[in-house]
């Protein structure tokens, strides 16, 4: 190991010390190559790098410099430094750099959500609080390799548990039920879906895919959204 003083060291070993030495690094490096804190007990167990469509995840991306505002029906929303901002459908979209279109990765505010998608999803017989309630139709894979083409089934799906009473406080003061969900394709792909939800205002903030070098950034933009003018 290198010493941070900055000052060369001569050391004179002794063979049966030296080789002593050499069998305690070895040791070492056998235990510390499994990266499992259960020490190894269950080798089958995944590993955070399996988690994304097989790819291995981006490290986190860097914090944006700052933030803009973004309105949609006087609901304002930060969004981060480099993300284009679009709205269809009565929606706001905020994509981050490098998508051209709105899907994975991206940021969706829904004013009247419920009013205006199948079945009334996600309030509707609190269906955000069932293992397929990630989405209206949620047959279609969307991971990285897979959510273009839309070609891929899902094969399971998870919805996570939560702490306490699974609420996020928004910057307006109301308290959003904020659900996730790893769904698994049928190729294997992996993916996480995210939803801040406001039932009784009836407005979502949805992640339809996540890009897990964001995944500190969408809570950071979730939590910004202030709805006090918005005409319910």
């Amino acid at each position: 190991m290198s010493d941070t003083s900055g000052r060369t060291h001569s050391r004179v070993f002794s063979l049966p010390a030296l080789a002593a030495a050499v069998a305690a690094l070895t040791l070492v490096a056998t235990g510390c190559s499994g990266g499992d804190s259960s020490g190894g007990a269950d080798q089958d167990a995944p590993k955070a790098d399996a988690t994304y469509s097989g790819v291995v995840p981006a490290a986190e991306a860097p914090a944006p410099t700052g933030f803009s505002k973004a309105e949609i029906q006087k609901i304002t929303i930060d969004v981060p430094d480099g993300w284009a901002t679009e709205e269809s459908d009565g929606s706001l979209c905020m994509r981050p750099p490098g998508q051209a279109r709105c899907g994975y990765g991206a940021i969706k505010v829904i004013p009247k959500v419920a009013k205006k998608s199948p079945g009334q999803w996600p309030t509707k017989d609190q269906k955000y609080n069932s293992d397929d309630g990630w989405a209206p139709d949620p047959t279609a894979c969307r991971s990285l390799t897979t959510w273009e083409d839309g070609g891929v089934e899902v094969d399971d799906q998870k919805l996570r548990g939560w702490e306490g009473n699974g609420t996020v406080t928004l910057a307006d003061g109301l308290k959003a039920d904020h659900r996730v969900w790893t769904v698994t394709c049928k190729n294997n792909d992996t993916f996480e879906v995210r939803l801040w939800s406001l039932p009784l205002s009836d407005i979502a903030v949805y992640v339809w895919s996540v890009d897990s070098q964001y995944a500190a950034l969408y809570d950071e933009v979730a939590k910004s959204m202030n709805t006090k003018k918005y005409k319910r």
